[in-house]
């Protein structure tokens, strides 16, 4: 595991039978950014990658 992973992981074992929308998520990476704006570029990137990736795709897993 990756150190940045940590947060990952934290997230998977505390929240990760929760089920939320798009727009909810969207929401809350705008409050993110809003409090944390030196990561904007970061957030945007993975918005843009979450955004494009194959809808399909994720029921594979």
């Amino acid at each position: 595991m990756y150190f940045t992973d940590a947060g990952i992981e934290e997230l998977d074992d505390q929240r990760g039978d929760e089920q939320v929308s798009m727009a909810w998520l969207a929401e809350r990476l705008r409050d993110f950014v809003d409090l944390n704006p030196e990561f904007e570029t970061a957030v945007d990137r993975l918005a843009s990658w979450l955004a494009r990736l194959d809808p399909d795709a994720a029921d594979d897993e």
